[in-house]
């Protein structure tokens, strides 16, 4: 498709694009997702062509337009037809001259926390344009600065608490960036919980219970306190965490709050239910439950003290104590105003419902959540670790982006199709326990019906792998024409490893003069 043509006298200098442009047309290719800049004869006829950002793939740009800054607008439909399309966007393209300063992705440790002395090996992904020469200066946090021509460092805290690393890296001309901040904490180590299922780990079977149990382990503690455990269990709909319902937080902030704040100085000066030097927390809580800003408020004044609404004893400043903790030690606070509205765990051991009593949704997913809390110590922290294991609908839908060979995709009305080749070809499936799954069956539908017909298998870890399990799709028996669904039923022989495995279904007509094109919808993992 034909964009604009770049005329540089038409925009402020400050912003366009470079003078080279001139004159020069930009166009752009809906299926290859490339822009190319096209140069003319003084006579208009074609000169050359040259690619624009070659190493940048656009996602079905759809329309190209010069801003009135000379800057290029574009607007991207994205991968998907008729559907709401992550990768769809309005983006603007800068032109930026000279040194640029180096870019960070991220900035990692190997560990966040460990008794003292605490050795932590911190490292940075960055990379400078220019491919220039970088420095690092680690600020670790403690009123240290450190410096290397490397992206990692190794340092040892040997004084108890809170730290927040970062670096700034500068390029052999001077330019610099500063990287984010990450906390690690010396002093304690957090507990591994696990939860562990009783049965299939990848799928929930609609109408069977899960059974499930968690436990613990600490390196600091010798014994567990089982009433430290917060356990809860949700059905949501597909693996994107951020939908979740906040009452595993809420309510493990119930424990860990409490935790957290009777291992920190705060006890000196307040107690849960009586008044000390300070208002108990429970007066707190009442005092401030209705507020609408009561979160903000509290938040505030942990981290600044101050006084003069209790009486005239000044409370101290947290400024370095992470928002994470904070968050936690507020929660819990307000929650004894309202213990009713808190959300009571479940055993550490039990069973399910598959769908907690819902509708079963084919995206639906059984997340189950566990947290326990240490003990901490004498002005030791204690923290708190998580775990979270997640049941997906044993009907799979396909999400177009599976590893295949020969197989095609086409996505309508929100769906995904696997369009089957005709000749042979597979798909994959990663990430599956078959741990009681005695078949497979896999949803097929046609706008003309298959004359033949096809074959499948399903093969274990490799296409060319083992065979576990054959079926057939057959042609109708009555002649029809138009829209017409079928399914392939595949028994397959038990896998009791409890591993995860990839999954390869292969499919190939049964005669090569086979002109029906089949279109797979769902492959649903069966109990024996």
């Amino acid at each position: 498709m034909a964009g604009p043509v770049f005329y540089s006298d038409m925009y402020p200098k400050e912003t366009r694009l470079p003078d080279y442009y001139n004159g020069k047309l930009f166009i752009y290719d809906w299926i290859r997702g490339w822009i190319k800049a096209v140069s003319m004869l003084p006579n208009g006829d074609f000169n050359k062509i040259e690619p624009f950002m070659e190493h940048t793939k656009m996602s079905n740009c759809i329309d190209m337009e010069m801003g009135p800054d000379g800057k290029i607008y574009t607007l991207e439909y994205g991968s998907g037809w008729f559907q709401k399309n992550p990768d769809a966007a309005l983006s603007r393209i800068d032109y930026i001259s000279g040194n640029r300063a180096p870019k960070v992705s991220k900035i990692t440790v190997d560990k966040k926390d460990g008794t003292t002395p605490f050795k932590v090996k911190v490292s940075v992904d960055a990379f400078d344009p220019e491919k220039d020469e970088m420095t690092y200066t680690w600020n670790t946090g403690d009123g240290k600065t450190k410096e290397t021509t490397t992206p990692e460092l190794e340092y040892v805290y040997k004084i108890q608490g809170d730290y927040s690393i970062s670096v700034t890296i500068k390029d052999k001309e001077g330019a610099s960036v500063k990287s984010e901040a990450v906390q690690v904490y010396a002093g304690n180590s957090t507990p591994e919980v696990n939860i562990s299922i009783n049965g299939n780990k990848t799928f929930y079977f609609p109408g069977k219970q899960v059974a499930y149990s968690v436990t613990a382990s600490d390196k600091e503690d010798s014994t567990v306190d089982k009433n430290n455990f917060f356990v809860s269990a949700d059905y949501i709909e597909g693996l994107d965490l951020a939908a979740k319902p906040m009452g595993h937080l809420q309510g493990e902030a119930g424990i860990s709050g409490k935790s957290l704040t009777m291992s920190l100085d705060c006890k000196s000066c307040h107690k849960e239910a009586e008044k000390s030097i300070g208002p108990a927390f429970i007066d707190v809580a009442k005092k401030y439950q209705e507020q609408p800003n009561a979160r903000t408020y509290l938040t505030d004044k942990i981290i600044k003290g101050g006084g003069g609404v209790w009486g005239e004893v000044q409370m101290a400043a947290h400024p370095s104590l992470p928002r994470g903790d904070i968050d936690q030690i507020v929660s819990w606070i307000l929650g004894l105003a309202d213990s009713k509205s808190v959300k009571k765990t479940l055993p550490q051991s039990g069973n399910l419902q598959s769908t907690l009593g819902k509708p079963v949704k084919d995206k639906g997913v059984l997340s189950i959540s566990a947290s326990y809390t240490d003990k901490g110590g004498a002005n030791i922290k204690a923290l708190t670790g998580r775990a979270t294991a997640l049941l997906r609908n044993n009907k799979i839908l396909f999400s177009g982006k599976e590893l295949m060979k020969g197989f095609t995709t086409i996505s309508f009305n929100e769906m995904n199709y696997m369009i089957a080749p005709l000749s042979e070809g597979w798909f994959s499936l990663d990430n599956i326990d078959m741990t009681g799954v005695g078949s497979l069956t896999i949803m097929a539908g046609w706008q003309q019906p298959p004359q033949y017909g096809f074959d499948f298998e399903v093969r274990l870890d490799n296409a060319s792998g083992k065979v576990i399990g054959t079926g057939a799709l057959n042609p109708p028996k009555e002649k029809t024409k138009g829209l017409g669904f079928g399914m392939i039923a595949v028994p397959v022989e038990a896998i009791t490893d409890g591993k995860l495995h990839t999954i390869y279904v292969t499919a190939k007509p049964k005669d090569s003069k086979e002109g029906g094109q089949v279109g797979l919808q769902f492959v649903q993992f069966n109990l024996k």
